[in-house]
């Protein structure tokens, strides 16, 4: 533990009376680390500013509460000027609540200050290059590491430099490789220091290539600084209001069973093991559900829902660059769906799953003028000639918010692993698996042991219906008492006072064309809104423990009809039957000869 001051008390010393305020440290021209520090401290919203060396050293800009970034270069040479100065040691201690240390790119800063810190012990930075995989443990402090604590990562690749042991007093390892440390926190003049091995950063407008980020891939660049800020700027940054979860499982029909579905088997591990399901349901089906199947999902609401997967379910059914044959697509599967729960009573998430996950821009903008709140997807990647570059900033956003402003929630499958599915949370973003029906060929062992493990997490997920987790995925901050400031994505979000007193909102939400705005809700009550910069802002004031349900309209366009000949009709109806065929015959009679000739499948599908 920390010598004297408790992390609870540190992090709450000046709670009631001062702002949170970051202060980035630079000797010169921004690095590019320094760069990326910046982008990080907007992208979680937190107050900062830059001020150079020289002149934080003769001047007195510091307010309490400040949080300091800085290389281990940097805080070499202010640790010289502090053992020179009374007077700039009184006002680091006074003023400083923490301090975030990248290593600088000459290693030689790094060995010299974990020596520095490990109190005449031999700390010290070591090669550790190759390209075999590494699997760092993250602290299972939840206090400082929140969801991230406990979890193991399992990195793409070594670090290039780590702090070795044996560590002095009071010295904690954050992240750690055996016995070595990527990520310390220590005490130095009575001030926290988070000490990062790494010195790079993660660049939030780097753009992905395949339009997924793998924390795998970014575990020392962006794990310790993402912990950091979270932690030290606890009252000022975007916070989730809940972490919440949901289980997409793609394609089945409402029968008995489908594939390796068993509904009956599935609905008991959801009683056992504490989590919800979402059938992606497609619409070209909704003449077919089984009654008792029906009455499963009807008697079992709070465990299974069904969400809107595509149309027809044909291939790049949502690619086409044609807004008016989206809009066509659209509401012909709401139309279905509309049926289906006319004719079972089982009322759909108004979600939709694309199918194959290929999507289009003119997709998008058709549902925005729909019904329907989000769509939810693997890729986020439009099938566009060409496509819209995609950012790191833009994917740990809460959804993407790119294709005009429509909501497109992200989703992985188990075998991303369990870090990912943290570190999202750690973001904000909401817990969203999906799996297919082979995913549940052993029983849903390998499932719902993942589960178990999301459910053991330091701070587990609230399980809820696709509805509910896009309502609920939003962001929060309090910049002053009685005040909350949010960030809407989805077009609805159920607002929540969970404090003891009247709070006044005021919500924002990334909008690229205002105008085609028709009407916002709270409850039934139509209010006022006004166009920004970058979107919409209203407020709304709510009671201690009230709810409220904003909704967000879109003025329509006229849609043009499309007929549909019975040749086409007839080749979906064909495709629909041979992937159920595929579903409940091929691909299980290859499951069970590969089980029968005891071959070993421990691959997730």
């Amino acid at each position: 533990m920390l010598k004297s001051l408790p992390l609870r008390e540190l992090k709450q010393k000046n709670k009631s009376t001062v702002t949170e305020q970051g202060l980035l440290l630079s000797r010169g021209e921004l690095s590019s680390a320094e760069r990326n520090i910046g982008k990080l401290l907007n992208f979680f919203g937190v107050p900062w500013s830059v001020q150079p060396f020289d002149e934080f050293l003769g001047g007195d800009r510091t307010s309490q509460a400040t949080r300091v970034f800085c290389s281990s270069e940097t805080y070499l040479e202010l640790v010289k000027q502090l053992e020179n100065s009374s007077e700039l040691t009184r006002r680091w201690q006074e003023n400083v609540h923490s301090a975030f240390i990248y290593s600088a790119e000459d290693e030689t800063s790094l060995q010299e200050l974990a020596n520095l810190l490990g109190g005449g012990q031999v700390a010290h930075a070591v090669g550790n290059g190759g390209n075999a995989a590494a699997h760092f443990l993250v602290s299972d402090d939840a206090e400082l590491c929140g969801v991230m604590a406990g979890v193991r990562v399992k990195a793409s690749s070594s670090p290039t430099a780590l702090l070795s042991g044996p560590f002095g007093r009071g010295i904690r390892s954050i992240i750690s490789l055996n016995e070595q440390s990527a990520f310390v926190l220590a005490r130095h003049r009575d001030i926290a220091l988070f000490l990062s091995a790494s010195s790079q950063i993660v660049d939030l407008d780097a753009e992905l290539a395949g339009g997924i980020f793998d924390i795998r891939e970014h575990a020392l660049t962006a794990i310790p600084i993402a912990l950091y800020v979270k932690w030290a700027f606890a009252l000022s940054c975007w916070q989730p209001a809940e972490v919440t979860a949901c289980l997409i499982i793609d394609d089945p029909l409402l029968k008995r069973s489908h594939g390796f579905v068993d509904f009956t088997e599935l609905l008991s591990l959801m009683k056992r093991h504490h989590f919800s399901a979402n059938i992606a349901f497609i619409p070209w089906n909704w003449r077919r559900s089984n009654p008792d199947v029906v009455r499963l999902f009807l008697d079992n609401s709070e465990s299974y829902s069904i969400s809107v997967h595509g149309c027809d379910h044909t291939r790049a059914e949502f690619g086409s660059e044609n807004v008016q044959q989206s809009s066509a697509r659209i509401r012909r599967a709401l139309a279905r769906m509309a049926e289906h729960e006319r004719r079972s009573g089982i009322h759909h998430d108004r979600v939709m799953v694309f199918p194959q996950g290929v999507f289009s821009a003119a997709a998008m903008a058709a549902l925005k003028q729909s019904e329907l709140i989000a769509a939810v997807n693997n890729d986020t990647i439009s099938a566009d000639e060409p496509p819209l570059p995609i950012t790191i900033s833009d994917v740990w956003n809460v959804a993407v918010m790119k294709y005009g402003g429509f909501p497109l929630f992200t989703r992985r499958y188990p075998w991303e692993g369990i870090e990912n599915f943290a570190f999202d949370a750690l973001l904000g973003k909401p817990v969203l698996l999906v799996i297919h029906h082979e995913s549940c060929r052993d029983h849903c062992r390998r499932l719902i042991d993942f589960i178990d493990r999301l459910n053991a997490s330091k701070v587990a997920p609230v399980w809820r219906n696709l509805t509910e987790v896009v309502r609920r995925s939003y962001r929060q901050r309090r910049p002053s008492e009685g005040a909350v400031e949010v960030e809407m994505f989805a077009t609805e979000l159920l607002l929540e006072n969970c404090s003891g007193e009247e709070e006044d909102f005021t919500v924002r939400r990334e909008e690229s064309t205002p105008s085609s705005i028709h009407e916002i809700h709270v409850d039934s009550r139509s209010i006022d809104w006004k166009a920004t910069e970058h979107g919409v802002t209203f407020g709304t004031r709510l009671k201690a423990g009230e709810s409220a349900l904003i909704k967000l309209t879109f003025k329509k366009q006229e849609a043009e009809r499309q007929e549909r000949n019975g040749r086409s009709e007839a080749r979906i109806m064909l495709r629909r039957y041979l992937c159920e065929v595929r579903d409940n015959y091929v691909t299980r009679g290859k499951v069970l000869f590969t089980a029968a000739l005891g071959k070993k499948d421990d691959e997730w599908v």
